[in-house]
């Protein structure tokens, strides 16, 4: 829910993310490795404030362990707008922090990019949904996948998106207590890079076959590097072969599982180790900001 005045934005969702699949299909030119992966939205993630300031100043008011104001993906996105448009305008920013980080859900990506469609309605910038996904990539590969704002086939650095429509369902997120650095397993000498690129319609055929899991279509191609380098994330992999297809999300460490009903993913929660966080989550459509770019 987001709660607006002329001068706040509160409540404002950055939801989480899961790639229901993710093939590394080469290596570019610039170091980057090309990528494909459906994204699928969460209807859970962080929450942010947004208070308007006529002085231009950016503040985070909310201080976020181990992240310094000025590396904060959410502080880097206002400024960041604030130098493209040349606006007067600044902002506060308060965030109830929900989304563990390293754990390939996009929290840092989601807060950097509701702040830049929050602040394009805050700021009355009306820029387009393009230009702020233009603006995102500068910030980091997942954030125009926020800003685009619905669940998608995405490619190249994961940059180039293609809306798809995926059935509704609920799903069982453990995050294992580990930071995996998404750098660190990108470097790896064992990662594959060479998967077959696939084509939209065939992961649409696919979920046409399996509303609840696109089990027997593609592979998370960081999955068996990260569970062989922590362990915590193998055995929570482990403990879901007993119960139901289960996948671990980006470069990890948080592995899901799908279910058709709420009912059902609460009780396989119920039967996790009382040690391992987790989260019963309804999938989105669409970004709850999703109107706050043109």
């Amino acid at each position: 829910m987001t709660a607006t005045s002329n001068d706040s934005l509160r409540n404002c969702l950055a939801p989480a993310k899961l790639n229901l699949f993710l093939h590394i299909t080469g290596r570019r030119p610039d170091g980057y490795h090309s990528l494909q992966t459906v994204f699928q939205l969460l209807d859970w993630g962080d929450l942010l404030n947004f208070t308007l300031r006529d002085d231009g100043v950016v503040i985070r008011k909310t201080d976020v362990p181990g992240v310094p104001e000025a590396d904060d993906l959410i502080v880097r996105a206002a400024r960041l707008l604030q130098r493209h448009t040349g606006t007067q305008y600044g902002v506060e920013i308060e965030i109830d922090k929900h989304l563990p980080m390293g754990a390939g859900l996009g929290g840092g990506s989601s807060d950097a990019a509701t702040t830049l469609l929050a602040l394009n309605r805050l700021w009355g910038l009306a820029l387009p949904r393009e230009i702020l996904q233009n603006l995102g990539l500068q910030l980091g590969a997942d954030v125009p996948f926020f800003v685009f704002g619905q669940n998608a086939f995405a490619e190249g650095v994961g940059e180039a998106l293609r809306e798809v429509k995926l059935p509704q369902r609920f799903f069982l997120v453990v995050n294992p207590a580990v930071h995996v650095p998404t750098a660190a397993i990108f470097s790896e000498k064992s990662l594959t890079r060479d998967t077959k690129v696939a084509k939209v319609i065939e992961f649409i055929a696919q979920q046409r076959l399996d509303a609840n899991w696109p089990d027997g279509f593609g592979r998370n191609d960081m999955q068996a590097v990260v569970a062989g380098k922590y362990a915590e994330v193998a055995q929570v992999l482990e403990w879901f072969s007993n119960l139901a297809p289960a996948r671990m999300t980006g470069s990890g460490a948080s592995v899901f599982a799908a279910f058709t009903s709420k009912a059902e993913a609460e009780m396989a929660q119920a039967k996790l180790p009382a040690s391992w966080k987790s989260v019963v989550a309804d999938s989105l459509d669409s970004h709850p900001l999703f109107a706050f770019a043109l």
